[in-house]
C-alpha cells in the first residue's frame, strides 16, 4: 500500500500536464492535518553553506557582537546556520502520532487505520531517512541524532535483564553449583604449582584412590577404636580429609572447596607448588598417621594397596650365582619413544643387561671380575598399579626440564602376568585403566592439568579440568579396531584441521556402515597399524593408574564419620539457605526490573527534539546519557538514594558549556530531563549557558585565519624582488613561517614582527649594520615591505643599497689571527701538562700533591680539544671547600667528599696552573705511607659535618659494579686504597638529586642513562643495600656527593610454550617447597623404581647427596644422579 502511494504521489504532476512544463514537487501536508503547505526542507547543499564559524570575519568582526545564536552556532545548535539535521527517533514505531506521545508519553500506540493520515507522516519520515541518512558514524557529532546511545540493550527484554542483573549485583546463582544426578563432585584449584601447574592430579588420584578399600579405613579414625581421638578436631589433616571424602561422597554442590583440608597442612596459598611433589608427601604424611594405629590392617593400608616389590639382580656367567636385592616401589616409572606400546615399554625397563668387556662384574664367589647378566624383575604388584611416565625430562645442555611429545599406545586392559617373576596368580596380573593424568601444554614449566576418572558406580568415564566435571563417552569403549585418541575425544572444542593432522592408515573398512561407524571411521581414518579396540593413544598423557581386575567391582558406599559428615550436612543446609536467598532477591530485582525498563523505554522514546522553536530543550553529555542508560537507571532504580550524573566531559574550565566539546553534546526535551529526575531517580547536571570566554579565544584564532589568509595572498603577490629596484632585507625564517596558514610563531598576543628579538640576527648584526651572513635573510619588494610595515608599524627598514657592517668584516680578518695564537697556547699547555691531560690517576711515588676542581679540570680540557669553540677556564677556585673559619670542610682521606668534586694532581702540577690561571687557595696534601694523606690545612669536623647533611641539592656519584679495593667505613665514609684513584672497572653516572628524591626514581634516571631495568638493579650505599623504593635519601641519611654502587641482576629466562630454548644458560630457582608445612616434615614413602629418570618436579629429601653437575639432592644411596644421571659418587 506504502509503495503504491508513493508511486502515486510521484506520478500524479505527469498525467496532469504534458508539454514544457515541469513537474512539480511533491506538496507535503502538515502533521496537523491543515491545508497549509509545510516549509521547504533545507537540501545538503545548502547546510553545507554554513557551518560552526562561517560567520567569523562576515557577520563579526569583533567579540563584542558576538550575540547569543552565535553561541549556539559554535556547539551546531543554530537552526539556520548548522547543518545537523533533527534525526527520527529510531525506537519509535513507525506510524505513531507524534502529538499523542507527547500528550502521553508512556502510553501505547494504537495501530494506524488503513488510508488515514497516518500514511502520510509515513512518507514524511521515509523521506526524512533519504535526505538525512541516520548512521552511526555520520551521527556521531550530532548533537540532534539519540539513536545511538545504547538504547538497544533495553529493547531486547533478555539482554535489557541480564545487565539490569549485572549492574545490581544479583551475583552468581548459587544453585548452578548444585550437584548434577550421577555425577562426582569435582575439588576446587586451590594453590597453583611451582612451575605454573594445577593441582588437578591429587583431585584425580582422589578419585582414584578412594573407592571402598581406601575410604573404609580412613573413616575409622576419630572413632572409639581408634588410638589418637584429637584426629577428629577442626585442625586435624585427618579429619579435614574425612570431611573431603564425605563431601566427595555426600555434597550437594558440583564442587568441594578443601579449604580447611589445606590450611590444616599449613600450606601457603599464595606460593606456587608442584602438584607431583605434594601428591607424594601427602600419601607420606597419611602413611605415618595410618602406622600409629593399633589396628595392623590400618598401619599397612597404603602399603598394602599401593607399594609393589622389585628386585635387582645380577648372575655371574661363569658360576650362575645369583645376587638380588629387594626395594619397594610406590610407581613404575616408564621411558618410552614415539608411538610405543606401554606394554613394550614395560618390557624394555625390564630388559636383561650384559655386563661384558670393561664393564664386568666383581663375583664375590669367583672372585674375579666375570661376564654377567644384571636384570629388573617384578617380585610383588600392587592392588592399585601407578605407571609414571617420564614425560618431563632434563636436558643438560640447557640445564632445563623439557617436555616430550612423543605419543604412547596404552591398552584398557593390562596383562601383567607375562612380567611378573613367578609365584603369582594370573587373574591377579589383571588390571583395568582406571585413571588417565594429562599435562596440556608444549613446555614443562607451563600448563594445565586435567584428569579423565572411571567411576565405578555409574560405569562411566569423567573429565576433571579444575572445578569442571564432565562425563565422557566412549573413552575405551569403541566398537571398531581403531586408535582412541585421548585428547580427540574431549568434545568438538578442536578444528577439523587438527583431526586432518594425526595420519594414521584406516583399516577395516566396511561397506555396509552405518552414519555414525563413518563418522567414527572418518576420525581415525590414517591409523598406522591393526590395534585392538581397547587401546588408547595421547601425547600428554603422564601418568596411568590401573586397577586390579578382582577389585573393579561396585561396592555400597562406606558410612563417613558422624563429626565430618555433620560438617557436609551444615554445607548442605547453607548452600540450600543461599538458594532460597538468591531466589528471593532475584524475584525481587525482576519485578523492579520490569518497571524500570518500561520507564526507561518511554523516556528515550519521548526525548528528541523535533526541531521547533517552541520546544524548550536541556543541552546534557552524550556521556550522560549513555551511563543513564547503563548503570545510573538500574542503581538508582535498587538503590535508596538518588544518582548524580555529572556533565564534566563537556564542561570547560569555567565550569560552562566548552563549545570545544560539543561533539560529545546532545540535546533533548526539557520535558524527558525533568522525568529522568521524577521517574528515574537519576540528577543529571544541568548547565544552560556556553561559555563566552572560550568562544571569544576561538573567535580570535579563526578571525586571524580569515585575514591571515589574505595577507599572505597578497603578499605572495608583490614580493618577488627585480633587480635594479629598491628592496628591503626581511629574515627569511620569518617568511617561512608566517606564510604558513597556522603559523608557529602565531600567538594569542599576535605575530612577532620580522625585526624582533628572535628574528633581528638575521639582518642586524651586533653593531646596527646589515649583517655579513647572507644565508638567513631575503629580499622582499617595496610592495611586499609596504604591505608587512602596514601589519607591524614599527618594522624598520633595512634597503638593498646599505653595505655590510665595516666592524664585522674587520673582526672577522682579525679573528683569524687570533685563533692561530689560541691553538699555539693550548698546545703549549697541553704539552707541559701532559699527564693530567691525559689521566687524573696519581701513583704513591709522589708525596707532594694537591687538589683541584673537578669542574675545572672539564672545562680545562675541553679548552685543550676544541681551543676556538670553547672558552678558556678564567681561574681556579677552591674557596667552595673551606668554611667560614677559613678551615677545610672536607676530609681528603674520604672518597665520598673527593669523588666527584675535586682531582689530585702533583704539586709542581698545580704550580704551572696556578701560574696560568691563578686563584687557590691551596689545598695540599702530603703522604708518608702511601694510604694516608696529611692536609696542610686543618680540617674542621663541624663544618665538615654540616656540608654533608645540610644540602638542597647535591650531583650524586652511581659507579657500576663494586670496586674490591675499597673498604667501606659509616663514619668516614670510603677510605681510598693504594692505588689512588684508580680507574674504575665501570660505567660512572653523575645524576642530580634532592633530599626528598627516591631510589625508585634514581633507579628510573638510570634505567634512561644506562638503559638498565629498574627490576633488575640493585643499588648500595656502602655495604648497605637501598632496596627500599620508597625510601627517600633525607631519610637513608645520604650525604652531599655520595657514590653509590649499581650491580646488576640478569633477568631469568622463563621457558615458554615455543618449542626454542633460551639462549641464556641460566639454572631455574626453584621455591621453597613445601618446609615449613606438616608435609615438609613427613617421612616420604620410597617410591624408587628401576632406572629412575627424572619428572616434572620431585620431593626433595632434607639431606643427600648434592650432584656438582645440575646440583640436584639425591639420596645417600644412590651412586648415580637421578636427575641428569652424569655424576658418580663415592662409596662413601
Amino acid at each position: 500500500r506504502r509503495f503504491t502511494c508513493l508511486v502515486h504521489c510521484y506520478n500524479a504532476p505527469l498525467h496532469a500536464s504534458s508539454g514544457a512544463e515541469a513537474p512539480r514537487a511533491m506538496v507535503k501536508r502538515k502533521r496537523d492535518g491543515s491545508d497549509t503547505p509545510a516549509a521547504p526542507r533545507r537540501t545538503p547543499t545548502d547546510a553545507h553553506k554554513s557551518s560552526f564559524w562561517g560567520w567569523v570575519g562576515t557577520e563579526v568582526h569583533d567579540t563584542s557582537a558576538i550575540t547569543p545564536e552565535h553561541l549556539l552556532a559554535t556547539c551546531g545548535l543554530s537552526s539556520v546556520r548548522n547543518r545537523h539535521p533533527f534525526c527520527r527517533n529510531s525506537f519509535v514505531k513507525r506510524g505513531r502520532n507524534r502529538a499523542q506521545s507527547e500528550r502521553t508519553p508512556s502510553a501505547k500506540a494504537a495501530p494506524p487505520e488503513s488510508g488515514k493520515a497516518d500514511d502520510v507522516i509515513v512518507l514524511v519520515s521515509d523521506e526524512d531517512d533519504e535526505v538525512y541518512p541516520c548512521t552511526k558514524k555520520k551521527c556521531k557529532s550530532n548533537p540532534n541524532c539519540l539513536n545511538y546511545l545504547g538504547q538497544r540493550l533495553w529493547e531486547d527484554e533478555d539482554d535489557a535483564e541480564e545487565l539490569f542483573m549485572k549492574v545490581a549485583a544479583l551475583g552468581e546463582d548459587p544453585s548452578d553449583n548444585q550437584r548434577k544426578k550421577a555425577v562426582p563432585v569435582g575439588l576446587k584449584v586451590y594453590f597453583l604449582s611451582r612451575h605454573v601447574m594445577r593441582r588437578e592430579p591429587t583431585n584425580a588420584r582422589n578419585r582414584i584412590l578412594a573407592p571402598h578399600a581406601m575410604r573404609m579405613p580412613l573413616y575409622k579414625f576419630g572413632s572409639e577404636t581408634a588410638r589418637f581421638a584429637e584426629v577428629s578436631t577442626p585442625t586435624s589433616p585427618i579429619f579435614q580429609l574425612q570431611v573431603t571424602f564425605a563431601a566427595l561422597q555426600a555434597s550437594t554442590q558440583s564442587c568441594f572447596n578443601p579449604t580447611s583440608l589445606v590450611e590444616s597442612l599449613q600450606l601457603v596459598t599464595t606460593e606456587q607448588q608442584d602438584a607431583q611433589e605434594f601428591s607424594k608427601l601427602f600419601m607420606s604424611h597419611l602413611d605415618a598417621e595410618f602406622k600409629k594405629q593399633s589396628d595392623p590392617a590400618l598401619q599397612s593400608l597404603l602399603t598394602d594397596q599401593f607399594q609393589g616389590t622389585q628386585a635387582y639382580s645380577t648372575v655371574c656367567s661363569n658360576c650362575q650365582t645369583i645376587s638380588a636385592r629387594e626395594s619397594d616401589f610406590l610407581e613404575l616409572e616408564i621411558n618410552f619413544k614415539n608411538n610405543a606400546k606401554l606394554e613394550d615399554s614395560i618390557a624394555d625397563l625390564l630388559r636383561e643387561e650384559s655386563l661384558t668387556d670393561d664393564n664386568k662384574y666383581h663375583c664375590s664367589k669367583c672372585d674375579s671380575l666375570q661376564d654377567a647378566i644384571r636384570r629388573v624383575e617384578l617380585r610383588q604388584l600392587p592392588p592399585v598399579l601407578h605407571f609414571s611416565l617420564l614425560r618431563f625430562q632434563y636436558d643438560v645442555s640447557s640445564e632445563e626440564r623439557r617436555k616430550s611429545k612423543n605419543t604412547i599406545q596404552f591398552p584398557t586392559n593390562l596383562d601383567m602376568s607375562r612380567f611378573i617373576h613367578g609365584g603369582f596368580k594370573p587373574q591377579q596380573a589383571m588390571y583395568e585403566l582406571r585413571g588417565v593424568l594429562l599435562h596440556k601444554g608444549k613446555s614443562a614449566y607451563h600448563g594445565h592439568y586435567e584428569a579423565q576418572v572411571f567411576d565405578e558406580h555409574t560405569k562411566s568415564w569423567f573429565q576433571f579440568n579444575d572445578e569442571d566435571v564432565t562425563k565422557i563417552a566412549n573413552l575405551g569403549k569403541a566398537t571398531k579396531t581403531v586408535v582412541i585418541d585421548l585428547e580427540a575425544e574431549e568434545g568438538d572444542k578442536k578444528p577439523a584441521a587438527t583431526s586432518r593432522v594425526r595420519k594414521r592408515r584406516r583399516i577395516d573398512d566396511s561397506d555396509e556402515e552405518s552414519e555414525a561407524e563413518r563418522s567414527v571411521s572418518r576420525m581415525v581414518h590414517q591409523m598406522r597399524s591393526l590395534i585392538s579396540a581397547s587401546r588408547i593413544s595421547s601425547k600428554d598423557a603422564y601418568m596411568l593408574i590401573y586397577a586390579r581386575k578382582e577389585l573393579c567391582t561396585s561396592q555400597e558406599q562406606p558410612s563417613p564419620p558422624e563429626a565430618a559428615l555433620d560438617v557436609v550436612e551444615q554445607m548442605n543446609r547453607t548452600h540450600e539457605a543461599k538458594c532460597a536467598a538468591f531466589s528471593q532477591k532475584e524475584t525481587e530485582l525482576r519485578s523492579r526490573f520490569r518497571e524500570t525498563r518500561r520507564q526507561v523505554r518511554d523516556i528515550y522514546r519521548m526525548w528528541t527534539v523535533d526541531g521547533a522553536a517552541d520546544k524548550p530543550w536541556v543541552l546534557v553529555s552524550q556521556q550522560a546519557l549513555e551511563s543513564w542508560l547503563e548503570k545510573a537507571a538500574i542503581k538508582a532504580a535498587v538503590g535508596s538514594e538518588p544518582e548524580t550524573i555529572s556533565i564534566a566531559d563537556v564542561l570547560c574550565t569555567h565550569q560552562l558549556l566548552d563549545h570545544k566539546k560539543a561533539e560529545n553534546m546532545k540535546r533533548i526535551s526539557l520535558t524527558a530531563f525533568e522525568r529522568i529526575l521524577d521517574e528515574t531517580k537519576c540528577a543529571i547536571e544541568r548547565v544552560d549557558d556556553i561559555c563566552r570566554t572560550c568562544v571569544e579565544e576561538t573567535f580570535r584564532d579563526h578571525l586571524y585565519t580569515a585575514t591571515h589568509r589574505a595577507n599572505i595572498l597578497a603578499f605572495d603577490q608583490t614580493c618577488k624582488f627585480v633587480p635594479g629596484s629598491r628592496g628591503f632585507w626581511t629574515s627569511k625564517a620569518w617568511i617561512k613561517d608566517w606564510r604558513t596558514l597556522h603559523p608557529k610563531m602565531h600567538t594569542e598576543a599576535g605575530d612577532p614582527a620580522p625585526d624582533s628579538s628572535e628574528y633581528a640576527s638575521h639582518v642586524r648584526c651586533e653593531h646596527g649594520g646589515l649583517c655579513k651572513d647572507s644565508t638567513n635573510r631575503q629580499l622582499i619588494s617595496s610592495s611586499a615591505f609596504e604591505l608587512l610595515q602596514k601589519l607591524y608599524p614599527s618594522l624598520q627598514a633595512m634597503s638593498s643599497e646599505m653595505e655590510i657592517c665595516a666592524v664585522c668584516e674587520g673582526l672577522e680578518n682579525m679573528a683569524v689571527e687570533d685563533q692561530v695564537q689560541i691553538r699555539r697556547l693550548a698546545d703549549a699547555e697541553k704539552e707541559l701538562l701532559k699527564r693530567v691531560y691525559d689521566d687524573d690517576v696519581i701513583d704513591v711515588q709522589y708525596s707532594r700533591c694537591a687538589y683541584i676542581p673537578e669542574g675545572f679540570l672539564r672545562s680545562w680540557r675541553q679548552w685543550i680539544n676544541r681551543p676556538t669553540k670553547c672558552l678558556r677556564p678564567d681561574r681556579i677556585d677552591n674557596s667552595a671547600f673551606f668554611c667560614e673559619h677559613d678551615m677545610l670542610a672536607i676530609d681528603p682521606n674520604c672518597r665520598t667528599d673527593i669523588d666527584g668534586s675535586l682531582v689530585l694532581i702533583m704539586r709542581s702540577e698545580w704550580t704551572d696552573f696556578h701560574e696560568r690561571y691563578l686563584g687557590g687557595p691551596l689545598i695540599g696534601v702530603d703522604t708518608t705511607d702511601g694510604r694516608d694523606w696529611e692536609s696542610l690545612i686543618p680540617i674542621c669536623a663541624d663544618c665538615r659535618e654540616r656540608r654533608l647533611t645540610d644540602w638542597t641539592s647535591t650531583e650524586i656519584t652511581v659507579r657500576r659494579g663494586k670496586d674490591p679495593d675499597v673498604e667501606h667505613n659509616q663514619s668516614t665514609g670510603t677510605r681510598q686504597s693504594r692505588r689512588l684513584r684508580a680507574k674504575d672497572r665501570g660505567v660512572r653516572q653523575k645524576l642530580t638529586v634532592t633530599k626528598s628524591t627516591t631510589v625508585k626514581e634514581i633507579k628510573v634516571q638510570l634505567q634512561h642513562e644506562l638503559k638498565i631495568p629498574t627490576i633488575c638493579q640493585r643499588l648500595f650505599l656502602g655495604k648497605r643495600e637501598l632496596d627500599d623504593n620508597t625510601a627517600t635519601l633525607e631519610s637513608l641519611r645520604v650525604s652531599a656527593h655520595a657514590v653509590l654502587e649499581l650491580e646488576q641482576e640478569t633477568e631469568v629466562h622463563e621457558i615458554s610454550d615455543s618449542d626454542e630454548a633460551p639462549k641464556r644458560k641460566r639454572r631455574r630457582e626453584e621455591g621453597g617447597g613445601f618446609g615449613g608445612t606438616i608435609l615438609g616434615r613427613s617421612s616420604p614413602l620410597r617410591a624408587s623404581s628401576p632406572a629412575r629418570a627424572p619428572s616434572p618436579s620431585q620431593a626433595e629429601p632434607e639431606t643427600g647427596k648434592i650432584c656438582a653437575t645440575c646440583t640436584y639432592s639425591n639420596r645417600v644411596d644412590l651412586s648415580q644422579c637421578e636427575m641428569c644421571e652424569n655424576t658418580v659418587f663415592n662409596a662413601s
